[in-house]
């Protein structure tokens, strides 16, 4: 979320402050490869490092006796994500076990974010006097379609490297382009297997993507209509409603953060093990 030192007076313009991206340029086009949104990229590696350094501080400090608590958790993630390799990889699982417990972790950080105050970042911002460069800022890059998207992207190219690796380049091409119905046909099916590659990528990133939004869109709502209510008459009452259905959606929030995290790891797990098993 983002800042300048007077906050829009209306609902639907403090929302749509608050919904735009600290970007490296003004976006003109509907697809624009040349404008990064740098809170997203930002706030995506700073989990990811965060997610791996608490994993290997664990694992470095890891006895053999009665585990903390921290220890304890983190075997009980590695457990669950090995096992759901185990359920859907019947082959070698050494790289893709730790790649669901990598994109678990690194997802549910991501999330997790949207936990943050509303204005958080903002009054941060204000108070170095960074407000008049920083225009906007969100802090949940798995809001963002492009992070999302991102992700599931990196999904796919892994898709096709373990097909490559598993039926070798000569099958895999001859699959791409003459299933399901036959060489004859090599550009219809090379164009149907295409779309369906992209439509797995989209599904997989608008499924996170869309759950999180709306998210991050129903806690903005709250805050502002809290804040509304407490300057009207009556505010008081009205204002105390708003704190309550607040943390009753940030519990029922966090149900959400855990599952979609889970769900992206369990597809990728079955997208990969499609093409770990040559199907």
């Amino acid at each position: 979320m983002s800042a300048t030192a007077s906050a829009p007076p209306t609902l639907a313009g403090y929302v749509s402050h608050h919904l735009k991206n600290f970007s490296s340029a003004s976006q003109e086009k509907l697809v624009d490869f040349t404008v990064i949104n740098l809170d997203t990229v930002f706030w995506s590696v700073f989990c990811g490092v965060v997610g791996c350094l608490v994993v290997w501080l664990v694992a470095r400090k890891a006895t053999s006796g009665v585990p903390g608590r921290l220890q304890a958790a983190v075997e009980l993630l590695v457990e669950m994500a090995d096992g759901q390799a185990r359920a859907q990889i019947h082959g070698d699982r050494r790289f893709i076990a730790p790649l669901a417990l990598t994109l678990f972790i690194w997802i549910s950080l991501m999330n997790c974010m949207d936990f943050l105050p509303v204005d958080l970042f903002s009054q941060i911002f204000h108070w170095l006097g960074w407000d008049s460069v920083i225009h906007y800022h969100r802090a949940v890059p798995t809001s963002d379609l492009n992070g999302t998207v991102g992700i599931s992207f990196g999904v796919v190219v892994l898709m096709v490297y373990f097909g490559i690796k598993v039926k070798g380049l000569k099958t895999f091409l001859h699959e791409l382009f003459c299933a399901p119905f036959g060489a004859a046909l090599a550009p219809f099916n090379f164009m149907l297997n295409l779309i369906e590659y992209i439509s797995k990528m989209v599904s997989l990133g608008m499924r996170l993507w869309g759950n999180m939004y709306a998210g991050e869109l129903l806690f903005l709502m709250i805050a502002m209509l809290g804040a509304f209510a407490a300057l009207s008459l009556g505010g008081a009452f009205l204002f105390l409603g708003h704190v309550i259905a607040g943390a009753i959606w940030a519990i029922f929030h966090i149900l959400i953060v855990f599952l979609q995290a889970f769900i992206f790891m369990m597809l990728t797990l079955v997208y990969l093990g499609l093409a770990h098993e040559g199907h």
